[in-house]
Formats: structure tokens, C-alpha cells, sequence
């Protein structure tokens, strides 16, 4: 992976935008995070896993999710479900049980090929309803889901210091044989050393490097401090090709993030780019490349933006932990066992990922009053 970042930044005339730099990082044939074959998904560290996503920790998780699901087809008028970025299968099998014979095609988009061996295994038992593929058709009718998929499509990084907006990127740095790895990031507080650079390759490592630009935020910033965020031009590419070829139709997003509002606040100035490896969070991408997930948090507003600006309406904005309530989650946890009730606890509460994590809801025809978002719906503030 080292050598292949050196190429790219090579190719790339020295320095690299920092979402070429991510796409390498997760999606790199063989090499990238989500294309090889590491366990990723799972309870424990001891599992070989990194992170759990609400599908893994419950299947009460997808049986609510699938309350929302069913009233979009029949809203719709449709029989189909597509879902990106379906990880294990775990949230595909859920849906399916669930849904029944409401769905006569479950489509599954993903690149990764150690994953979709995974999903395969877990989803044979319904034969050819289910099928994958690599990509959206030029037209398509049915209900869209993407649990955790928007946070994981690369973002550009900005960084504003002595007054200027600058994109951040990434070189390589050739050192001497012995020496330490270190790189200064122009404006920025602090020194990264080897041990934050450690991508190393012969005599070099990766390193932060600050170039001026014309790009912005999508809203102003107030003040004059240093201020370093992210801007989802690749997450709002995706929403703009869904709604061209969505003709009939809803989607559903859960994920992590904020309206614009809260995701640009100018108390927020370290930004949201996180890094997970055996469940643990670190802030430092240029550490071993391809060996851990890197992430960061949604701006629903430009999400939402995108999507109206393409032909898509929105239906709703909401936490998750309403989103969940609304869709029955409550009843579905006074049947379970106890220690799915706990699990299921970790969904709504706001400590947890009841708050944190957002639900927005996308469709192409006429609005109804869909179940997720009936009651604290918070459309208004995107």
C-alpha cells in the first residue's frame, strides 16, 4: 500500500487531494481497506474486528428498519430493494425475513469481493431473489437503503489558517536512511513525527501538505482561528446520480453527522475525520494505509440539498432513536429477550447512537407522510 501511494502522489505531480488519497486507502484493488479480506465487522476486538454497526449489535435493528421499508413500497408502488454498502449481509438477511414476499428483488451493491463471498454465504437461503452488482443501471424503480455508507465515500479536506482557505493533501517525503519522519502541516498546531507518518517505503513516508484554494465550505465560518473540516463533493455526487436514475422510488440513510449548521459551527474546528482499527478511534489517516476504516461524519443539508437540486424530494430528517421509535422499535424490544433489549437500548439512547446517528429520507414521486418521520421530524433544520 505504501508503494502504491507513492505512485499515485507520483502520478499526481507530488501531492495528492486528500479524497484520491481516501478512495486508494479503502478501495484499491487487493490493497484497500474494504477490498481485502480482514474481518472489519464484529462485537469484540478479539474477533479480528474493528467497529459494529447497528445491523451486527441486533436484528431488532432491521425489523424496524424494515416497518419503514415496506411502507415505502407501498407508497411507491414498488417490489424492489437496492442496498449499498450492505457489509456482512447482516442487514439484507433482516430485511428479507422481514419484508417477505413484499420484495421480489433484493439487489446488493458493493466492490468489495472478500465481503460479497460473506453476504453470498449468509444469503442463500433465498436463492435467486437475491443478486448482486457493481453498479446502478441507467434506470430503476424500488427502495434504496444505505446503512453507514454515505460516512465512507471520500471526502476533501480544508483547512483555514492565517486568514486563507487551503486544501489539505498528501506527499511523500524521501528521508534520510535512520532519520525520523517528520512533517510540519503549514498553520496547523503540532508537529506530526514517525510515529504518526508510519507508511514507510524505503527511505520516505506520507506526509500532510497545505495548498491554497478557491474552495470553500458550503456556509461561512465566523471567525479568524484555525479552522480544519471536510466537504462531501463525492457523497453528493452520489445522491445527484441516484435521483437521475431513480424513476419511482425512496431511500433511506442512517448514518452519523449533522445539518450544516452543527457540522460547520465555529466551535467545531477540529473537523470530523476519524480512523477505527480494532475498536479504537484514532484521528491519524496516514497511518498504515489499507489497514483500518476511515471515516467522516455526513452533512445532511448538502446530502439533502444535492438530492432536491436532482428531482429528489425529502421525506423526512430525524435521530435515529425516533426514527426507530416510530417504526415500532419499541414493541419489537418488549417481545425480545433481555439481552436483546439492551442491545437494542444502545440504538435510541442518546449517549449511545440514538442522537449522533441521523435517518434521512429521499423519494422520487409523490410525498406521503412516511411512518420513519410521523412524529420529531426535523426537516426544518437542514
Amino acid at each position: 500500500m505504501a508503494s502504491l501511494m507513492r505512485q499515485a502522489i507520483t502520478r499526481a505531480g507530488g501531492w495528492l487531494p486528500f479524497d484520491r488519497y481516501m478512495a486508494l486507502a479503502l478501495y484499491a484493488p487487493g490493497l484497500g481497506y474494504y477490498a481485502h479480506g480482514s474481518r472489519k465487522f464484529g462485537h469484540l476486538p478479539a474477533s479480528g474486528s474493528d467497529f459494529v454497526t447497528a445491523p451486527e449489535m441486533t436484528p431488532l435493528f432491521g425489523r424496524a428498519l424494515a416497518a419503514a421499508v415496506g411502507d415505502a413500497l407501498q407508497a411507491t408502488g414498488c417490489d424492489e430493494v437496492w442496498e449499498f454498502g450492505p457489509g456482512t449481509g447482516a442487514l439484507a438477511a433482516q430485511l428479507l425475513e422481514a419484508l417477505g414476499d413484499r420484495v421480489t428483488r433484493y439487489t446488493l451493491v458493493d466492490l468489495s469481493g472478500s465481503l460479497r463471498a460473506r453476504q453470498r454465504e449468509r444469503l442463500a437461503a433465498w436463492g435467486d431473489k437475491v443478486r448482486w452488482v457493481d453498479e446502478l443501471p441507467e434506470r430503476l424503480a424500488g427502495v434504496v437503503v444505505g446503512n453507514e455508507v454515505l460516512d465512507a465515500m471520500p471526502v476533501k479536506l480544508l483547512s483555514r489558517h492565517q486568514g486563507r482557505w487551503h486544501e489539505r493533501g498528501v506527499v511523500w517525503r524521501e528521508l534520510a536512511l535512520g532519520g525520523p519522519a517528520q512533517a510540519r502541516v503549514p498553520g496547523a498546531e503540532g508537529t506530526a513525527t514517525g510515529a504518526s507518518v508510519e507508511a514507510v517505503a524505503g527511505a520516505g513516508a506520507l506526509a500532510w501538505e497545505d495548498r491554497p484554494t478557491e474552495l470553500r465550505p458550503p456556509c461561512e465560518v465566523p471567525g479568524a482561528h484555525h479552522y480544519f473540516t471536510e466537504i462531501h463533493p463525492q457523497a453528493e455526487a452520489f445522491v445527484r446520480t441516484l435521483a437521475d436514475r431513480l424513476e419511482r422510488g425512496a431511500a433511506f440513510f442512517p448514518d452519523y453527522g449533522f445539518p450544516e449548521s452543527e457540522y460547520f459551527h465555529p466551535q467545531r474546528h477540529m473537523g470530523t475525520l476519524m480512523c477505527h482499527l480494532g475498536h479504537l478511534a484514532d484521528p491519524d489517516p496516514l497511518d498504515r494505509p489499507g489497514c483500518k476504516d476511515i471515516t467522516a461524519h455526513v452533512n445532511f443539508t448538502g446530502i439533502a440539498l444535492a438530492g432536491q437540486a436532482a428531482g429528489l424530494g425529502v421525506l423526512g430528517y430525524t435521530s435515529q432513536a425516533r426514527f426507530l421509535v416510530n417504526c415500532g422499535l419499541g414493541d419489537w424490544m418488549q417481545q425480545a429477550p433481555v439481552a436483546e433489549q439492551v442491545a437494542a437500548q444502545r440504538l435510541i439512547a442518546e449517549h449511545e447512537m440514538g442522537e449522533l446517528f441521523k435517518v434521512i429520507g429521499l423519494h422520487k414521486g409523490p410525498f406521503w407522510d412516511a411512518l420513519g418521520f410521523r412524529e420529531g421530524d426535523r426537516t426544518a433544520s437542514l
